[in-house]
């Protein structure tokens, strides 16, 4: 093991299923054979989790892909450089609709995205308030739903206001009527639909490219400086990754009923759901836990090419190809 530079980690999450590799990895102990002292510490948004990460309240965190471009853009208005050497997850986001909403328009969830998009801005152009919101600005999220209207009408997909609420948040806010809508991972659509709010419509891999969601974040100076501690941290949490991507399998040392139980813990999981109950969404949640990652878990500059990119169509940023791809690559621990 090498030199750390470092031992007392705080490791940020925001409660969704894919920060799930760094709950198991403290789960098991592998921060702890690396020599780490890790706490995880629980954010209530994605905004907080930013700020406390480049202000060094945190050292480390599950953080959103597209954070990282527009914090090296300063398009976060703060412009600390945040850098990735690793992946969490690839899209796996969720579009929910409504059940009342739904109804009223006739969407199915046999709908394709695009039928689904046609409905909804349809009732938009005929003048109905339909509040969609998504988790953070500087989000596959965000750029996920424009994208959906867009299948429909690109003016509309321009044009609309989209709300920000944080993922736990989301369940609240439809049954509140705060909102007709919303994109976020899991396990927040599942929650919705099971209680009756809302359907899933539309997955996020049917709409947009299969780039990563969610990485391990930290700043760039921070990489500089603690670069045996970040080696460290990626090790074990790469070990937790392999252990799920094996989960269940007939030579897996762990099941879905002890991941299961840390979710339900940590206050993730939040409704019944098991072989006997809701079992489809059970069996969901499993294959989503096992997929998260791909076979690549280096992160690629040209997912934040895309990012960059979509922030060109939809926010206006203006760069050339060249300053794209530098930003992209700055992006990533080397």
């Amino acid at each position: 093991m090498n030199h750390l530079e470092r031992t007392d980690i705080q490791l940020g999450y925001v409660p969704l299923l894919d920060c799930i590799a760094l709950l198991w990895a403290q789960h098991q102990g592998y921060f702890a054979e690396q020599g780490l002292n890790v706490t995880l510490v629980k954010e209530a948004s994605w905004a907080s989790l930013r700020d406390r990460l480049a202000f060094g309240f945190l050292d480390a965190a599950h953080c959103l892909s597209a954070m990282l471009p527009a914090a090296m853009m300063g398009s976060d208005h703060i412009g600390i450089p945040l850098q990735t050497p690793l992946v969490l997850s690839v899209n796996r986001a969720f579009i929910s609709i409504s059940q009342k909403l739904c109804f009223d328009l006739n969407i199915s969830t046999q709908d394709s995205p695009k039928q689904s998009a046609e409905k909804i801005v349809q009732a938009i152009q005929q003048q109905q308030t339909i509040h969609l919101a998504h988790v953070f600005k500087h989000s596959i999220h965000h750029y996920c739903l424009r994208e959906w209207l867009a299948l429909a009408d690109q003016h509309i997909a321009q044009s609309a206001k989209l709300l920000t609420f944080p993922p736990p948040y989301m369940v609240e806010s439809i049954a509140k009527h705060a909102i007709d809508g919303f994109c976020v991972g899991e396990p927040w659509n599942i929650q919705a639909e099971i209680q009756g709010y809302s359907h899933v419509i539309a997955e996020s891999k049917a709409i947009i490219p299969e780039v990563a969601d969610k990485v391990l974040a930290v700043t760039q100076d921070w990489a500089i400086q603690y670069p045996a501690t970040l080696n460290a941290l990626c090790t074990a949490i790469m070990r937790a990754q392999q252990d799920l991507q094996q989960m269940s399998t007939i030579d897996s040392a762990i099941n879905i009923n002890e991941v299961w139980k840390i979710l339900v813990d940590y206050n993730i999981i939040r409704f019944d759901c098991s072989e006997s109950v809701h079992v489809p969404e059970f069996h969901k949640i499993q294959h989503i836990i096992q997929h998260f990652v791909p076979q690549e878990i280096t992160p690629k500059a040209s997912d934040f090419e895309w990012m960059i990119g979509q922030m060109q169509k939809w926010e206006h940023v203006n760069l050339d190809h060249q300053n794209i791809s530098e930003i992209a690559q700055r992006c990533i621990v080397k």
